[in-house]
C-alpha cells in the first residue's frame, strides 16, 4: 500500500501544488483515503455489519474515514467510540490502560499525539497546545525524522531530483520507485534540518490547532516541483493552476478524495504537467532549500529573448504601443477624473 498511497495520493496532490493554508503538505489528510478504503473493501469481503474507528470527536480525522467509507461501503454502520464512551481525555486512556494491565509504549510526559507514515510526521497536544511555547526541537527524541537546523552540518549538501510528466522518478541520476525515492528524500532532507514546519491551522470541525510537522523529503520534492514548473508552464496556465492548488489542498485537507470535484481538479493537474519534465538541483542547509539549477526539454525560457545584452529577437520599441493599450484604462479615468473636478 505504501508505493500506492505515494504514487495514487501523495504525488498527485504535489503535482497541484496543494499546500493547506500555505504551510501544511497534508501528511495525514491524504493518508487517511487509502487506509480507509482498504478498511472497506475487507469489511465488505468478510461480510462485517460495521466498522469502528478510534478518531477523536474533535478532530479531521472522523470525517477524512468516514467519508472515504462511505463512498465505498455507503450502508455500513460506523462506529466511533470516541463520540459515545466516558473517557474524554489522554490521561483517562492512560489511567484506562494502567486500570486494566494495557501495555503502553507512552508515558504522560511523552503523550503527544502522533501519526507518521512514509511522507510526514506530526506532533500534537502537551506543551504545543499553547502557541507560547516554542517547540523543543533540540530535545532528544522529540523529532523522529531528522535534526533541527541548529544540529544540521556546516556544509551544505547538494542533491539533484528528476520529474517526468511532473512525478519525481529519480534522484542524483539514480531511477527509483515511489518509496526509494521519498525514502532517500527523506534521509538527506532530515539530516539537513529540511521541513519542520511549526503551525496553527483551521480544522474542519471549526477550531484552530497548532502542530508541528517533519516532511523532510516532501518539503524538497514540493520545492523542486515548483521550480521546474516555473520553466514549464505558461504564466496564465500557472496563475489557474495556483488558484486551483488551494482548492484542492481543501478538498484533500477535508476528506473529500472520493469526489467528483477531486477527480476533476486531477484531470485539470495532469493535462498541466505534460511538459513538467526536467532536473532540478537543489542546495540544502540548515534547514534552507536553495536553488541550484534547473533544466528541461519543454522550457519556456528563452535567453536570447531575456537577455539584457543585444539581441535580434526582441524589438524593445513594441513595449511603447504596449504600454499605450495597456495603460489606457488608466488614462482615460484620469482624463475624465480631471474634467469633472474642473466643472
Amino acid at each position: 500500500m505504501t508505493e500506492e498511497f505515494l504514487t495514487d495520493y501523495v504525488f498527485p496532490t504535489v503535482q497541484a501544488g496543494a499546500v493547506y493554508e500555505n504551510r501544511y503538505l497534508l501528511g495525514t489528510s491524504f493518508a487517511r483515503p487509502i487506509i480507509a478504503k482498504r478498511i472497506a473493501e475487507i469489511a465488505l469481503k468478510e461480510g462485517a455489519d460495521a466498522i469502528c474507528h478510534g478518531c477523536t470527536g474533535k478532530g479531521n480525522d472522523q470525517v477524512r474515514f468516514e467519508l472515504a467509507i462511505k463512498a465505498f461501503a455507503p450502508d455500513m454502520k460506523i462506529i466511533a467510540p470516541w463520540r459515545e464512551w466516558d473517557i474524554k481525555s489522554r490521561d483517562e486512556e492512560i489511567d484506562y490502560a494502567e486500570a486494566h494491565n494495557i501495555p503502553l509504549k507512552i508515558n504522560r510526559e511523552t503523550n503527544y499525539s502522533k501519526d507518521k507514515n512514509i511522507w510526514h510526521l506530526s506532533h500534537e497536544g502537551l506543551d504545543l497546545e499553547s502557541p507560547a511555547n516554542e517547540p523543543q526541537y533540540n530535545k532528544e527524541g522529540f523529532l523522529e525524522l531528522g535534526v533541527s537546523p541548529e544540529q544540521a552540518p556546516d556544509t551544505p549538501t547538494y542533491v539533484t531530483i528528476t520529474f517526468e510528466k511532473g512525478v519525481p522518478v529519480a534522484v542524483d541520476g539514480k531511477k527509483m520507485n515511489a518509496t526509494e525515492l521519498v525514502t532517500t528524500l527523506n534521509k538527506v532532507g532530515g539530516a539537513n534540518g529540511i521541513g519542520i514546519t511549526d503551525l496553527v491551522e483551521n480544522r474542519l470541525v471549526g477550531m484552530k490547532s497548532r502542530g508541528v510537522y517533519e516532511t523532510p523529503g516532501g518539503t524538497i520534492l514540493y520545492h523542486a516541483h515548483e521550480v521546474l514548473e516555473t520553466l514549464c508552464l505558461d504564466k496564465e496556465t500557472a496563475r489557474i493552476k495556483q488558484y486551483l492548488g488551494i482548492k484542492f489542498a481543501d478538498v484533500v485537507y477535508n476528506g473529500q478524495w472520493f469526489t467528483p470535484l477531486r477527480e476533476a481538479l486531477s484531470a485539470f493537474v495532469t493535462e498541466t504537467q505534460k511538459t513538467v519534465t526536467g532536473d532540478v538541483k537543489l542546495k540544502l542547509y540548515k534547514g534552507n532549500i536553495i536553488n541550484a539549477g534547473v533544466t528541461s526539454p519543454y522550457t519556456l525560457y528563452d535567453e536570447e529573448v531575456a537577455t539584457f545584452d543585444e539581441d535580434e529577437v526582441y524589438n524593445q520599441k513594441d513595449a511603447e504601443g504596449f504600454i499605450n493599450l495597456f495603460g489606457l484604462p488608466v488614462k482615460v479615468k484620469a482624463q475624465l477624473d480631471a474634467k469633472r473636478n474642473n466643472k
